[in-house]
């Protein structure tokens, strides 16, 4: 079965951008009768892994959605683990290997003035670190992001234009919008994955998501495996994309 699915993968089209909810890391602890938070630790440890299975199959752009505005409701202890994971996963960026080798840019996206400012910094020494002069895949990380929230902050930011007579009403199209969103210059995803079996998008991409094809995986992130990657890809290549036409 593994090999006539990568067989599959080989011959289609490989979509440039692929999204991916990482949902399902406290049930899945809780499945294995380990502390709820520890399911954050675990899914940071099968990132790792997925991250160089998205990179065999040459996949340009890679959109996590590791943490929303929403969370921060959650818990206040476990509010503070997630940073804690989050500054150590941004510092170990600037020297890992193969963040090196891959020459992976990492651009963080979301309201991250909301965030710590030890994650902060993190966070600009990673972006900063990984801009390199030549193509390498990119890693899009969104963290403190919200769809209404971005849609909202763009909204401002034009409207903020229109103030200082910058541009006129008249001049807002889809371009312009694109422009102020978070993700300007990045491709709308080809594909979303969303894992633990929930099928919604939680405010993920919401502009951006118009036209991408969905996944939804029944298994908890931290026991997502290769092939259950490589059957979204294949789902993805097997559908036919219309754009609305």
């Amino acid at each position: 079965m593994w090999s006539q699915i990568k067989e599959g993968i080989n011959k289609g089209v490989h979509p440039q951008h692929v999204a991916l909810i990482m949902d399902g890391n406290r049930r899945y602890a809780r499945s294995k009768r380990l502390p709820s938070t520890y399911g954050h630790h675990l899914g940071r440890k099968k990132l790792k892994e997925i991250l160089r299975w998205f990179y065999d199959l040459q996949i340009e752009y890679v959109t996590l959605y590791a943490f929303s505005t929403e969370n921060f409701e959650r818990d206040d202890q476990e509010v503070k683990e997630l940073m804690q994971l989050f500054e150590k996963s941004f510092r170990e960026i600037v020297n890992h290997p193969e963040i090196k080798k891959r020459k992976v840019k990492i651009k963080v996206i979301g309201r991250t003035h909301l965030l710590p400012r030890n994650v902060q910094d993190a966070i600009k020494e990673a972006e900063e670190s990984t801009q390199y002069d030549n193509e390498g895949p990119n890693l899009i990380i969104a963290v403190g992001y919200g769809g209404r929230a971005e849609m909202i902050d763009a909204i401002k930011s034009i409207a903020k234009k229109i103030e200082n007579g910058e541009m006129s009403v008249d001049d807002i199209n889809e371009v312009v919008v694109e422009r102020h969103l978070y993700t300007n210059g990045i491709p709308d995803p080809d594909l979303i994955i969303r894992t633990s079996g929930e099928e919604r998008l939680s405010g993920f991409l919401t502009w951006q998501s118009a036209y991408s094809e969905l996944y939804f995986a029944d298994v908890y992130f931290p026991g997502f495996r290769k092939i259950d990657l490589w059957r979204a890809v294949r789902t993805y290549q097997s559908r036919q994309r219309r754009f609305g036409k």
